[in-house]
């Protein structure tokens, strides 16, 4: 018998290890790395433009942003789901083979050591290289060359200011949060509460699925949707990764904070790696929403205070 509960001691304390060494395993994968950004002035109403695909009109935010030395406008796209700010590592390469004074890759660490301007705010960093974009076409003046992503690592250090009816933005340092609401920014994720019905949801604000309403798992897609709704099934790209994005019609009201707005689209996503499933059980998140709620409102959020407001 006492062999016995040693051997049942001895599974208990090999599983509470297990589970204890899981907890800080997904702690740290989670957990982004130290923000270094050095950021210096403000940016105001600084004019944003909508990337389109092909059925979506509001696929991606972008930013315009410029270079020291360098007399051309190029766009990074803004994404709260990302916390930290990257480059493209294939369009900063074309960029530093025409101008090898401004731009200098460090290949070994996979970096760029660089600052570029939003406006009359300047951001300074040794930034990651992602190996994805495109080369820049500095013989076209049509396109809006996207060379790399600005993440919430910079929400961190300015209050943000999405305009949407305007189209604009802000990254300012002060501001009167009187009738502000309380968010939740936990391993630089935006976690903002919502309503629907009387269902309270916790959700994740995640630009990068700029157009979109609401994204949720199938089972609470099936609950939102309008019946007989007619389906609409396309192909996202997630950083190269293929996923199938399916929506349907609503008609729904969603409350962000204090703020009654329309919900008239419900989408689920295939194709999630099992890492992203897991990141949104373990956020406590029900789903995430896009700009495309916001598309007629401004919406403010003091990240460092953990404040927002829907206007």
């Amino acid at each position: 018998m006492k062999i016995f509960k040693k051997i049942l001691l001895s599974i208990a304390l090999l599983i509470a290890l297990s589970l204890l060494g899981g907890y800080f395993y997904f702690d740290k994968k989670f957990t982004p790395p130290e923000n270094n950004l050095k950021v210096s002035g403000i940016a105001e109403h600084i004019n944003l433009k909508w990337k389109a695909t092909e059925g979506n009109a509001h696929a991606a935010v972008l930013v315009p942003v410029s270079f020291k030395g360098i007399e051309k406008t190029f766009y990074m796209q803004l994404d709260s789901g990302s916390p930290t700010t990257l480059f493209y590592k294939k369009s900063l390469e074309s960029i530093g083979a025409k101008f090898p004074d401004q731009i200098q890759i460090k290949n070994a660490e996979n970096q760029v050591s660089i600052q570029f301007s939003i406006g009359n705010m300047k951001v300074a960093s040794d930034f990651e290289l992602l190996d994805y974009g495109h080369a820049v076409d500095f013989n076209d003046a049509k396109t809006n060359p996207i060379i790399g992503t600005i993440g919430t690592d910079l929400f961190e250090k300015r209050i943000v200011i999405l305009d949407f009816r305007n189209i604009t933005c802000s990254f300012i340092e002060n501001i009167d949060e009187t009738g502000f609401e309380s968010l939740e920014f936990k391993k630089r994720k935006i976690l903002i509460p919502g309503t629907i019905g009387d269902k309270k949801l916790k959700l994740l604000y995640d630009s990068g699925t700029s157009g979109y309403e609401l994204l949720t798992n199938k089972e609470e897609w099936e609950k939102y949707r309008t019946p007989n709704g007619k389906i609409k099934e396309e192909k996202g790209n997630s950083w190269g990764n293929v996923l199938t994005v399916i929506s349907a019609p609503a008609d729904q009201s969603i409350k962000i904070g204090t703020r009654e707005l329309k919900l008239s689209e419900v989408t689920y996503v295939e194709g999630t790696s099992q890492m992203q499933n897991l990141l949104m059980k373990t956020s406590g998140m029900q789903g995430m929403i896009g700009n495309q709620l916001f598309i007629n409102s401004k919406l403010i959020l003091d990240c460092k205070n953990e404040k927002f407001k829907v206007e």
